[in-house]
């Protein structure tokens, strides 16, 4: 496969963040930068983004842009709509030291023209909509997944009181009676925070161990003030209440 340099006068590589995508025009010949520009990454961005390029590149033309499934998504559309040419470049290895956009986007361009083969844009359409649809399923899916796994591994270390109520019992049967659980008056500080860690922990549920400093007396928190209590911590004893400090 030809070479960009003798089939285009000019790359524009880019380097998009959430809110800006910065660009740098190369000439395709001498490979000398002409240009830079960093503009916002919404419409009226890429309209003007479009209109510096038709200013500084306004030969025969490609685009070579960094993130083009995720940063660069809009941009992209934008492009392909107006009758340019895109490709995507690989992620930029940086070196060490401070992120630098403007030296990103001449990166990006520079890295398509020392390819001889280039790759397309991610496609968009039903297919990228069919591929967040299942990202956003199986993330949600490993997450419910954790949470009934770390529920279970609560149940197997809970005071025998609390776990013979538990025992055998389907998932819904569980969730339904650890809702339902009440702390009694005379109850051990063990029993009472295995109740608030049970139904804390169980998918669905809001704020952690909510009214813990009140319904616990001589539990030290470090958030005693707030009354939704603290926020969720992955396993008792590792964020900003402890049962070693009650």
């Amino acid at each position: 496969m030809a070479m960009l340099a003798d089939q285009y006068d000019f790359v524009i590589g880019g380097d998009p963040d959430r809110d800006t995508v910065d660009l740098a025009v190369l000439d395709t010949g001498a490979g000398r930068v002409r240009a830079h520009l960093a503009d916002t990454a919404d419409g009226a961005g890429y309209r003007r983004m479009l209109a510096w390029a038709d200013e500084h590149s306004p030969g025969r033309r490609i685009w070579a842009l960094e993130g083009t499934g995720s940063f660069a998504a809009g941009l992209v559309v934008f492009l392909l709509e107006a009758g340019e040419t895109v490709v995507e470049v690989g992620a930029l290895k940086r070196a060490r030291g401070a992120k630098s956009d403007r030296i990103d986007a001449i990166r990006a361009a520079r890295q398509a023209l020392s390819r001889d083969e280039q790759g397309a844009p991610r496609a968009g359409g039903l297919r990228e909509a069919l591929r967040m649809v299942f990202a956003c399923r199986e993330g949600v899916l490993v997450s419910r997944t954790k949470a009934i796994n770390e529920l279970k591994s609560l149940i197997v270390v809970a005071p025998e009181q609390l776990r013979a109520q538990l025992r055998g019992r389907s998932l819904t049967a569980q969730l339904g009676r650890i809702e339902e659980l009440r702390i009694p008056a005379e109850a051990p500080i063990e029993h009472r925070l295995s109740v608030f860690t049970l139904q804390s922990t169980r998918p669905g549920s809001g704020s952690c161990l909510p009214n813990l400093p009140s319904s616990i007396p001589n539990c030290s928190t470090s958030s005693s003030s707030t009354p939704q209590g603290p926020p969720c911590s992955p396993s008792p004893g590792s964020g900003p209440w402890s049962p070693r400090n009650c």
